[in-house]
């Protein structure tokens, strides 16, 4: 018995309701199929699917839902088998169609196309059936067989943007270039978000020298596919091949602000540096795609090979600056320790200069001082000989006195 335990739709949960009730009702388990393979549970309507052609193995349309089940999922040598069952019962259109359709999966080209005309043989007004003939002999690279379908696909379906896209492939295959841009054009006016139109219309542009118009189509490309690096390459190309290195620059920031890790892209601003000479920046971009190789469409080797040659010079360089850092600093520790040394000579000079001047001016001091003295002495022998004389003159006149008193 099988058992779900997902969120489905109202329909899908009322049959699972009937089933867990009833698990022998045959027509609710095939509408339960149906149902899983409409909302994208593949994996589930498998299994109902087998369930159902184990008990009914004749059954054409379960082999052929089963056939669509794994078809889903991938698995197309199973869904080839389930087909071809399905046809050995009941050769239906639907089911040739849908064998064409994984034989083009598994590129089975000629057996896609025998399957095919079965189905326009029936249905000769299916454009889609048309198409995909037009696919096969494409692949086959019988371009003007698949041309020819192609054109029935327009005629039936003037909007098939496909069928003009691929008649615009072809044309430029053959070098009909002209052509190639109408088909291209015709894509843009059916889907004006078309891309992959305005990128070759913009290569050919690009490839015949017209280089105004290329970078106008490449620009409406990165508008509606910003991850378009193609685009971004061939502008980036053209900037700076005509001495517009700014808008080159610009162009590539912009592709990687769109895709930061683009190893192709950060391939082009390394190249952008190297113009400049900025080889440190060239270096360091180079190294980043190589980081990024996974997102690398050129050539590995080529990128390694660029990488080592500027890594080696730019090891050198670094070496260089290096030793002359080394050389500065130990220039400058040795004019550091000049001043230092010079400094304590004059502060030694000035030293001595006060020693000295501080010595005379002591020696200066000292005969002042010795004079002082010799005045002090000379004074004292004045004063001497002042005492004597008074003496002498007062004894002479104490005796004047004594004799004028004895006179009396």
């Amino acid at each position: 018995m099988i058992c779900y335990y997902i969120v489905m739709t109202e329909t899908i949960e009322e049959l699972q309701e009937i089933l867990r009730d009833d698990p022998y009702n045959f027509q609710a388990r095939r509408t339960l199929s149906i149902e899983l393979l409409d909302n994208g549970f593949d994996q589930e309507a498998k299994q109902n699917l087998l369930y159902l052609v184990r008990t009914f193995p004749d059954n054409a349309e379960l082999l052929y839902n089963l056939g669509i089940a794994y078809e889903k999922l991938k698995d197309y040598e199973k869904a080839e088998r389930a087909y071809l069952r399905a046809i050995v019962i009941s050769p239906e259109t639907d089911f040739y169609y849908n064998l064409g359709l994984t034989y083009i999966e598994m590129q089975e080209w000629g057996k896609a196309i025998v399957a095919l005309k079965h189905v326009v043989d029936v249905e000769p007004n299916d454009s889609n059936t048309f198409f995909n003939l037009g696919l096969c002999f494409f692949n086959k690279e019988e371009y003007e067989v698949a041309i020819e379908y192609f054109n029935k696909t327009i005629e039936l379906n003037p909007n098939d943007l496909f069928a003009y896209f691929y008649l615009g492939n072809i044309f430029e295959y053959m070098g009909q270039k002209d052509l190639a841009v109408s088909a291209y054009q015709h894509v843009i006016q059916i889907a004006p978000d078309y891309s992959w139109a305005y990128f070759n219309i913009g290569s050919i542009a690009y490839e015949e020298g017209k280089y105004e118009a290329a970078i106008q189509y490449l620009k409406e490309t990165v508008k509606h596919n910003p991850h378009d690096i193609k685009a971004y390459t061939i502008m980036s190309q053209i900037y700076t091949t005509h001495d517009m290195k700014d808008d080159a620059v610009n162009i590539v920031a912009e592709g990687l602000t769109n895709n930061p890790q683009n190893a192709d892209l950060l391939y082009l601003r390394a190249q952008l540096h190297k113009i400049d000479g900025d080889n440190e920046n060239y270096e360091r971009d180079i190294a980043s795609a190589l980081k990024n190789r996974q997102t690398l469409t050129l050539p590995l080797e080529k990128v390694q090979y660029e990488y080592s040659k500027i890594h080696e010079e730019m090891e050198k360089v670094r070496e260089e600056q290096r030793e002359q850092e080394e050389k500065e600093k130990q220039e400058e520790a040795e004019r550091l320790k000049q001043e230092a040394e010079l400094k304590k000579e004059q502060e030694d000079e000035e030293q001595s200069e006060n020693d000295e001047s501080d010595a005379q001016s002591e020696e200066d001091e000292e005969p002042s001082e010795e004079s002082d003295e010799e005045d002090s002495e000379d004074e004292n022998e004045d004063l001497d000989e002042s005492d004597g004389d008074g003496a002498e003159d007062g004894m002479f006149g104490v005796n004047d006195v004594l004799d004028d008193d004895d006179d009396e």
